[in-house]
């Protein structure tokens, strides 16, 4: 049977803010990415995340981003593979005491957002980034855009990956996301973007925004957790999914050292 894993952005309220339905939404995903304080995120929220986590049983990911609270991490920032490395290894540490401190085990890492998107196309900071993980725990899986470099620099250093494909993304010619800046970066319909998640899982292609088709590879579906709806868009997913006999889990931690 196949099977695909849901993942969503989770823990992106800090201070007296709060942001996302994150209680409700990890009855639905299969694995969490929790903000480790940079873009989003403080110790509280990370621990209340993880203990959120662990009671429903849903697998706990690190979300290292850029260091830009304003921005939410989504504004790209002249950075080098050493700042990369060592921002990704600080983030995944504060995550991994929590988690630990919680009696549960930490299971991937997924960068975040401008962060995730320069290390797809940018060898060398997606090399330091897989080497921060491999460093902290080779066990660790790496969840990275289907075809990236991020994918790739995981695979050469052994660890296990994960590609990631988007449920509300619409696609370039080079299997890029359509930059957040465009009119046509997002999808909004839920039928729309429940029938492209299908497609992906199924058929392993999608059409990019010039309606052609590219192969793509989805072993972890994304689900952004932020909007107004996020809930029964994840639902949906979910549901189209099963319907069609795909089975929803986390994905197996399969490599060991």
């Amino acid at each position: 049977m196949r099977s695909a894993d849901l993942n969503c952005d989770l823990g992106e309220g800090y201070g007296a803010y709060r942001k996302g339905r994150d209680d409700e939404l990890l009855d639905v995903v299969t694995s969490a990415n929790i903000a480790c304080g940079f873009h989003a995120g403080d110790p509280s929220v990370m621990r209340k995340t993880v203990e959120l986590c662990l009671e429903k049983g849903v697998a706990i990911g690190a979300h290292p981003g850029l260091p830009d609270l304003q921005g939410f991490g989504r504004r790209e920032m002249r950075i080098t593979p050493q700042e990369a490395y060592d921002m990704t290894i600080y983030q995944i540490g504060a995550l991994y005491g929590f988690v630990k401190a919680a009696g549960g085990v930490l299971h991937h890492v997924k960068p975040h957002g401008a962060l995730y998107n320069m290390a797809a196309v940018n060898s060398e900071l997606a090399h330091a980034i897989a080497e921060a993980v491999y460093r902290i725990e080779p066990t660790l899986v790496i969840y990275g855009l289907s075809g990236s470099e991020l994918i790739r620099a995981g695979e050469r250093f052994g660890l296990q990956t994960a590609s990631e494909v988007f449920a509300d993304r619409t696609y370039q010619e080079d299997g890029t996301l359509t930059p957040r800046s465009s009119g046509t970066a997002l999808i909004h319909n839920e039928a729309e973007a429940a029938a492209q998640v299908l497609r992906m899982v199924r058929q392993g292609s999608v059409l990019t925004i010039k309606q052609t088709e590219i192969r793509i590879k989805a072993d972890t579906v994304c689900i952004h957790g932020d909007g107004n709806r996020a809930v029964e868009f994840a639902r949906k997913i979910r549901n189209t999914l099963e319907t069609e006999g795909v089975s929803v889990r986390s994905v197996a931690v399969e490599k060991s050292f």
